[in-house]
């Protein structure tokens, strides 16, 4: 059984944390951190990882923004379960911080409300899409580079 396992993971890997990247940026509220660091433990290529992980949760997240763009409250509220009262915050967030605010869309319960509200808001695709590539790409370095270094460490000590 855990060859099977260990086949499947090594076969899908790239496909199977994209689209755990992916959903965790749309409608199911999972993550897709443990992923990261499974592939990271088992030898991926850390590059390759990073770019599937960011570009999986940045399309999440260009979804959730046309689903806002659109005006599609019922689906934010219904299907992605933002409160309305969460997006008037992230509203007034944006009135404060402006686009910089969307750096954080890789947090979570927030990010999927900041995400939405920048489609609300009709925030320029480009402006967008820079900002929450570069921090979901961010955030996936740091994870990943992180877990490299547990692991490291870990089998320094020969505790693996």
């Amino acid at each position: 059984m855990i060859e099977y396992l260990s086949l499947l993971i090594e076969e899908h890997a790239f496909t199977g944390l994209f689209l755990a990247s992916f959903l965790a940026s749309t409608i199911l509220p999972l993550g897709s951190e443990a992923f990261v660091v499974l592939l990271v433990s088992q030898g991926f290529d850390i590059p390759m990882v990073i770019i599937v992980a960011s570009f999986g949760n940045y399309l999440g997240a260009c979804t959730t923004y046309y689903i806002g763009m659109r005006g599609r409250i019922d689906i934010i509220e219904n299907i992605f379960s933002i409160p309305a009262e969460q997006l008037e915050t992230t509203d007034k967030w944006f009135a404060k911080y402006g686009v910089f605010l969307l750096l954080l869309t890789w947090m979570p319960v927030i990010g999927d409300a900041i995400t939405a509200t920048g489609g609300l808001l009709k925030l320029d695709f480009k402006v967008f899409s820079f900002y929450v590539f570069i921090g979901k790409a961010a955030r996936y370095t740091l994870l990943a580079y992180a877990a490299s270094g547990v692991l490291t460490g870990i089998a320094q000590f020969d505790l693996l």
